[in-house]
């Protein structure tokens, strides 16, 4: 997978070429052979040179300053995630050994203290490749018994692409897809030296047309908050509010995130979550345990 500088040349065509010549007063008309604005107008609205940017955009030139980083942020209308992306790709960061294979479900013992703790919530964790690490009964019973998958079926982006259940799963699973490419592209400008990142990336892009032209759009997304729609097979369809919080990884590594699910009071969807726990209930004691 690409390192730090051809990912920041590869992030800064995809932003050129979503910035219409039009919308900066540029007039239309005539052939152009490129999507967006040419090299050497981006450089002029910019204010740098022609060939100091085309070294950037080949990756040759790989530590910009903080005025030029600022002064393309402009240029290209980059929004606050965008901004941020950007000054990390500009980062150059010492090589170091790869981190080894995710352990999913085995988190320490205070924050799965925490997920059983939120009775009622579906909630999972997931760290910076989207493996889901952790989880409470009941969001494992909302995401498909994530207890139950093989580990690499635990990993939501090659969920989301690979398996074909994940298209009725997500009613959005285009608006879903694109989200789950943009955090993966953010992960990798954060973590350029992380094997099974880049191993992972690589997997999708040979094996989902999909992720290959959401992964050419260059988008980076963080997530926050805001609302999901499933269309879960035994309860059929809800939309849930959910919050992201930031969570320490228990081996000193990249942060990890905890997604809470939750509905309005006497909804509908509220009735779909408690119907769901009386299922994982009841498997629970079917399991004998």
């Amino acid at each position: 997978m690409d390192d730090n500088g051809h990912q920041l040349g590869a992030f800064l065509r995809a932003r050129r070429a979503r910035v219409t010549p039009e919308s900066i007063g540029i007039p239309g008309g005539g052939r152009r052979r490129v999507r967006g604005l040419r090299r050497e107008e981006l450089a002029q609205r910019a204010g740098i040179s022609v060939d100091y940017y085309v070294r950037l955009e080949q990756g040759r030139s790989t530590a910009p300053s903080a005025d030029v980083l600022d002064a393309l942020a402009r240029a290209l209308e980059l929004d606050a995630t965008e901004r941020e992306h950007l000054r990390t790709l500009a980062v150059t960061r010492p090589r170091r050994a790869a981190a080894g294979p995710a352990r999913t479900g085995e988190r320490g013992a205070p924050v799965q203290r925490v997920l059983d703790g939120l009775r009622g919530l579906p909630a999972i964790v997931t760290n910076h490749r989207l493996d889901i690490v952790a989880w409470n009964r009941l969001g494992s019973e909302l995401f498909g018994r994530v207890a139950q998958r093989d580990a690499p079926w635990r990993n939501h982006a090659r969920y989301t692409f690979l398996d074909p259940a994940a298209r009725v799963f997500f009613p959005d699973w285009a608006e879903r897809a694109s989200e789950t490419a943009a955090v993966l592209r953010h992960a990798m400008g954060r973590h350029p030296q992380d094997r099974r990142l880049a191993g992972l990336v690589a997997e999708l892009g040979r094996d989902s047309e999909e992720f290959r032209d959401r992964w050419k759009a260059g988008d980076v997304l963080v997530c926050g908050g805001g609302t999901r729609r499933f269309h879960h097979p035994a309860v059929g369809g809800l939309t849930l509010d959910y919050q992201t919080l930031h969570v320490p990884a228990p081996d000193g590594g990249p942060a990890e995130q905890m997604y809470v699910y939750s509905a309005a009071e006497g909804s509908a969807a509220g009735a779909a979550l408690r119907e769901l726990a009386a299922r994982a209930d009841g498997a629970r004691v079917a399991a004998g345990l």
